[in-house]
């Protein structure tokens, strides 16, 4: 197949950016011919995650009417598209060859995209995109509340839902958002669930010598954190020791999760942001990983990733995160209905006092991280896109 890959983004970090580095390399050596259609331009220095020589098509730098044209000139067989911003994008590919998107997140599910309710506490939203949402999006804390960028999303969110129907296919990388979109009024058939895979390689490491937890992630309302330092507070005093906890990364909410720690007086060490490559690193020094999200994650890919070098996990049951962690293979599963910090406190004292079972776990992690591989979820997609052309043609 000539497949045009198509996203917003090309060289900056973040995960749509490590799955086209590990998935448009993989697809290539399997004999397909590539090109990427791209939104922003390459600055300096930052790489492409296009192989070499691989044709780029850059809408910022040639204007939309041309980089489509030249895209398309290209004679692709189907366009693979990611998140574009520019939704014409989308319309104008799928007027010329079929299209199959990639749904990373809530795109034309939701206003906000993050599909949760934070007030009067955290809770998962089943609704599906409408006018009721607009009645609930201020009250219950759905999202920014400036009253441009509601109206702007809002029609954002319509434009996307309408195009569903001119999509060949649709991929999601879990059943839960896959059941989302199909509440949302993509067709049954349309929609393809395949997990992620982890984009970091290592091996399993020995366990540190005292027991200690590692929260990864953007430091947002939503990713819980301030559910965490409560629930390692409890945790430590029910169980009698201090837990000491490692949290990576950084954004809006990490001040005021500093001042939580030392309110609660828990031994935590905010290191900032952390390059890819450094990841294995901190995963080795974790005992367990926390994903303590209070939204209905898509997939979780961190916990995926620390099983890679043999590290459990304990997240709430939301979103995705039951489509690779299973309570007592690889880890803990903490009831997400709601999602509040005793729960995640009971997981952690059980952790602590039953460290033969963490251990044991260590290989559950390790096996789920090897057989949720690139190659598994390649095949798995390779299928989706020649049916879609085949369909097509």
């Amino acid at each position: 197949m000539r497949i045009l890959f198509a996203n917003d983004g090309i060289g900056d970090a973040g995960g749509v950016q490590n799955y086209l580095a590990a998935v448009m390399p993989a697809m290539a050596a399997r004999g397909h011919e590539l090109a990427l259609l791209h939104l922003d331009r390459l600055r300096p220095g930052e790489p492409s995650p296009a192989p070499a020589g691989t044709p780029h098509f850059c809408i910022d730098e040639l204007g939309a009417d041309a980089a489509i044209a030249a895209a398309l000139a290209w004679k692709p067989s189907l366009a693979f598209i990611h998140n574009m911003r520019p939704l014409e994008i989308d319309a104008r590919l799928a007027e010329a060859v079929p299209v199959v998107k990639m749904m990373h997140g809530y795109f034309g599910t939701c206003i906000s995209g993050q599909k949760a309710h934070l007030w009067p506490r955290p809770v998962t939203c089943n609704r599906a995109l409408g006018v009721g949402c607009l009645a609930h999006y201020g009250p219950r804390r759905c999202g920014q509340l400036r009253p441009g960028y509601v109206a702007k999303q809002w029609a954002w969110a319509h434009e996307q839902n309408d195009l569903f129907a001119r999509y060949a296919a649709m991929v999601t990388p879990s059943r839960h958002l896959r059941d989302e979109y199909i509440r949302n009024g993509a067709r049954p058939d349309q929609v393809h669930a395949i997990p992620l895979f982890p984009t970091v390689e290592g091996v399993p490491a020995e366990p540190p010598p005292e027991f200690r937890v590692l929260f990864l992630g953007r430091m947002t309302a939503i990713k819980g954190g301030d559910v965490l330092i409560r629930a390692v507070a409890d945790a430590g005093s029910r169980a009698g020791i201090r837990i000491p906890l490692l949290m990576a990364g950084d954004g809006p909410q990490r001040a005021a999760w500093e001042r939580l720690a030392i309110t609660r007086d828990v031994d935590a060490t905010f290191t900032g942001w952390v390059a890819d490559d450094a990841r294995g690193d901190l995963f080795r020094q974790a005992s367990l990983v926390v994903v303590p999200s209070v939204w209905p994650e898509p997939f979780g890919l961190t916990g995926l990733e620390a099983g890679v070098f043999g590290v459990p996990s304990l997240a709430f049951d939301v979103g995705g995160i039951g489509d690779w962690l299973t309570d007592g293979v690889n880890g803990f599963l903490a009831d997400g209905d709601p999602p509040t910090a005793d729960k995640l406190a009971d997981g952690l004292v059980h952790a602590v006092q039953h460290p033969d079972e963490l251990r044991r776990m260590r290989a559950g992690a390790r096996a789920v991280a090897e057989r949720m591989s690139l190659d598994r979820h390649v095949s798995a997609l390779e299928g989706v896109l020649s049916r879609a052309v085949a369909a097509g043609a």
